[in-house]
């Protein structure tokens, strides 16, 4: 999450510039700022937006990542993702939600009437954890729940407890009617051409 005091306290400028400094990035497309869901309830973050770089390839290379270790590939991933999901819907509309338990999901797509869309990001499969998702649907019950896997080839379900969580890929994500996000005509090229990614 990112936290403006923080980085004002070490670059010795106030909190209202790093501020100014993130509209300047966000406006300019270098940089993602994805801000919480919430409908203010007690129990959840409201406040502390999460920021990803405009690109995979920039994150690296400001991280001075020259070979990528296992543990890297997550983040990575959820990146990819929110990139390409954005490029889909042309808006900034996705959200996060985090409860001050620190349960987390990734990504939260809400249309204006629907019920919100929990979207949950894994390099592999085996490494989801529903206890996110159900303490997201504990507070809101109603919705779909997808888990983005670069290693899901073809799409499942698979239910865990009172809640069902659709496991598939990225390309199906991005292409399927039936998604969460609503499949415009000029994408549907590129969301295959992911399904070609090694």
């Amino acid at each position: 999450m990112f936290e403006a005091t923080k980085f004002a306290r070490s670059s010795e400028v106030s909190r209202t510039t790093i501020s100014n400094y993130l509209s300047v990035l966000e406006a300019t497309f270098v940089a993602h700022v994805v801000r919480p869901f919430t409908k203010h309830r007690p129990t959840e973050i409201v406040a502390a937006p999460k920021v990803y770089g405009f690109d995979t390839g920039f994150v690296c290379c400001h991280r001075g990542w020259q070979h990528l270790r296992q543990g890297d590939m997550g983040q990575l991933w959820e990146h990819f993702v929110l990139n390409e999901i954005q490029g889909v819907i042309q808006a900034r509309t996705i959200r996060y939600w985090r409860d001050k338990r620190g349960h987390e999901v990734d990504f939260v797509y809400s249309k204006r009437g629907q019920p919100p869309a929990a979207i949950e990001c894994k390099w592999s499969a085996d490494e989801f954890d529903p206890s996110n998702l159900q303490a997201f649907r504990r507070q809101y019950p109603a919705g779909k729940n997808c888990a983005v896997a670069k290693d899901v080839t073809r799409g499942y379900r698979r239910r865990y407890g009172d809640i069902e969580v659709q496991f598939l890929s990225l390309c199906a994500l991005l292409a399927e009617p039936s998604s969460v996000t609503q499949t415009h005509p000029r994408v549907l090229s590129s969301a295959r051409s992911l399904a070609t990614l090694p």
